[in-house]
């Protein structure tokens, strides 16, 4: 885009800020009646950012873009405002943007050559293709690294190592309990037991109505572990169902930790 030109495109726009927001509005009727409340949920001005787009991808000032697709990005994803509409909003200005353009260059009698047109509608469409890339990144990022943390929360969530006394703690476990779970609780019961000095765990399974094998094998493991690390386990609320998988597989808790019918006579034990 020729620098003569490229100025005279942004004062045109400039000029009539408020005719084109008014066009796009009616490009993206699906964004008009949401202006506000986005404006309210995250603080969010379509039509500001809007004309900063434009600017940026007048002038070519692709650094900019790049970080304003970052910014874009992560405050759609913080607020969980939709990609669908973001895109819908982007191609309305994409559409603004080329009807702006086409009216200037015939109000102005400017006949561009094809050569000319193709290289500013390469310049352009690209550099909002570029934006939208980023932002889609920037918004992916952002999300992945939440999914983490949320994740995070809920795994040490799953896993409650409760404080009893300064030597006895409980883990009630409740639900499902898969390989991919299990590998958490080991992690979190050798660790707990090294940082909080637990000389006995009750691990509570009432809350458990069915265990699969490699589950089974694998919290014997859990126990081998904390055993070595000098803690005594505690095994109460075995259900029938559990019981009988454990002895058809040929292994046996009693070997390897206390078993106590309920969490309450356990503790009962421990606290008398």
């Amino acid at each position: 885009m020729a620098l003569t030109l490229e100025k005279d495109y942004i004062n045109y726009f400039t000029n009539n800020r408020d005719e084109f927001q008014e066009s796009l509005l009616s490009e993206a009727r699906n964004v008009r009646g949401k202006i506000e409340e986005i404006l309210l949920i995250g603080n969010i001005d379509l039509l500001s950012n809007a004309h900063k787009l434009v600017m940026y991808t007048i002038q070519g000032k692709d650094s900019e873009l790049e970080e304003f697709a970052k910014i874009e990005g992560v405050s759609w994803a913080s607020h969980s405002l939709t990609l669908a509409f973001k895109l819908e909003w982007v191609q309305a200005i994409r559409r603004t943007i080329w009807k702006y353009l086409q009216e200037f260059n015939k109000m102005n009698h400017i006949e561009v050559e094809a050569e000319g047109f193709f290289n500013t509608e390469r310049e352009i469409n690209d550099r909002i293709d570029k934006f939208l890339n980023g932002l889609f990144l920037s918004y992916s990022e952002y999300k992945d690294k939440l999914i983490e943390s949320q994740k995070a929360i809920v795994e040490n969530l799953s896993v409650p190592i409760i404080p009893i006394t300064a030597t006895v703690c409980v883990l009630p476990l409740i639900g499902n309990i898969d390989t991919y779970r299990t590998d958490t609780i080991e992690e979190k019961v050798l660790m707990e037991i090294s940082r909080l000095r637990i000389g006995t765990l009750v691990i509570d399974l009432s809350g458990i109505a069915q265990m699969e094998t490699e589950v089974i094998e694998h919290l014997m493991k859990v126990i081998e572990g904390a055993n070595m690390m000098g803690c005594e386990c505690v095994i109460t609320g075995l259900r029938p169902e559990i019981v009988r998988k454990v002895t058809s597989i040929g292994l046996t808790f009693e070997s390897k930790a206390k078993t106590k019918a309920t969490l309450q006579q356990a503790l009962e034990d421990y606290l008398r």
